[in-house]
């Protein structure tokens, strides 16, 4: 067993962190939209502490508001970390997440391709229990926080259908999937709600020198992210100018409560897209120092593990 393993914490965390007292060790993997607002929102947890961000570039051109914090290319060289925020493009999370659950490090992520969350949890599951650590995936907000409510409207409601809408809105795993593609240079994706959970993908692309517009359209169409939506692309001289960080969820579940008909529930909220997935993983970082070692999604998870502080506390205040 290694030292990681030995060391670590599985006791309830007290008001302060860990159930020795000690902070949260958080690092930051990735520094785009989701490590910008992870670096803010860890900022205000005060259970937590920032260990340090990993960047390709390491310590190079590195933004004026890390000065105060360790930049590194290698996670080794923070020291200790207790738990790592991975703000990597989807497609990034498995191959980084099973090297940090090796070295037991807990991992969280905003994994949104929700056809493979299955299989990344199964995955996942095998390396955190073998590095005796935790993995909590497809912790945003949807799925992630939706989830954890539309698991709630169908436990009130068993018989029934419930309907997800998105947008309108940036969605930002379809633009990074978008500006994966040969010959794109930048790109917006906006999720627009046709209704009873049918959404259109309006994509925008602004194409590097010689890119064909065709190629580039159908490449999109049949990435797994596009294949089930209606999806229009369009060419702009600058996704830059028509670029807003806004997004949106209208969920709705209508239903049957043990044999009384015509239960209703809504929820809605209108959201900075990544300011909101920042702020569930660090609420994730901090339940996965709860958790038994494995992998989980948040609907496994009792809510009130997100939540820093006295438990006797939170539930004289929420209860």
């Amino acid at each position: 067993m290694s030292n990681a393993q030995e060391t670590k914490v599985t006791t309830p965390l007290s008001r302060e962190g860990q159930g020795n007292g000690a902070p949260i060790r958080v690092a930051i993997v990735g520094y785009g939209n989701i490590g910008k607002y992870a670096l803010q929102a860890l900022q205000e947890a005060p259970d937590m502490e920032i260990a340090g961000v990993v960047r390709r570039k390491g310590a190079e051109n590195c933004p004026k508001e890390l000065a105060d914090y360790k930049v590194v290319k290698d996670i080794d060289e923070l020291g200790k970390v207790d738990v790592a925020i991975l703000a990597t493009p989807t497609r990034s999370v498995e191959e980084y997440a099973k090297q940090y659950l090796a070295k037991g490090i807990n991992t969280v992520d905003s994994f949104d391709i929700h056809t493979q969350i299955v299989d990344l949890r199964r995955s996942l599951d095998a390396t955190a229990k073998a590095g005796n650590a935790v993995s909590i995936i497809s912790a945003g907000w949807d799925p992630g926080s939706d989830s954890v409510v539309r698991t709630l409207m169908e436990s009130l409601a068993p018989k029934g259908i419930s309907y997800t809408n998105f947008g309108p809105g940036r969605s930002m795993g379809h633009s990074v999937c978008v500006r994966s593609k040969a010959g794109v240079k930048d790109a917006l994706s906006m999720t627009i709600p046709v209704g009873e959970g049918i959404h259109r993908r309006m994509v925008y692309v602004e194409l590097e020198d010689g890119a064909n517009l065709d190629e580039v359209t159908a490449a999109i169409k049949a990435d797994p992210y596009f294949a089930n939506d209606e999806t229009h692309v369009f060419q702009v001289d600058s996704v830059d100018a028509l670029n807003d960080v806004g997004h949106g969820v209208n969920l709705v579940r209508k239903g049957v409560s043990g044999q009384t008909h015509n239960q209703l529930f809504e929820f809605n909220m209108k959201i900075n897209n990544p300011a909101l997935t920042s702020q569930v993983l660090v609420n994730v970082a901090r339940a996965s120092m709860r958790q038994q070692p494995g992998c989980y999604t948040m609907i496994e998870i009792p809510v009130i593990d997100y939540l820093p502080g006295n438990r006797e506390d939170i539930i004289r205040h929420l209860v």
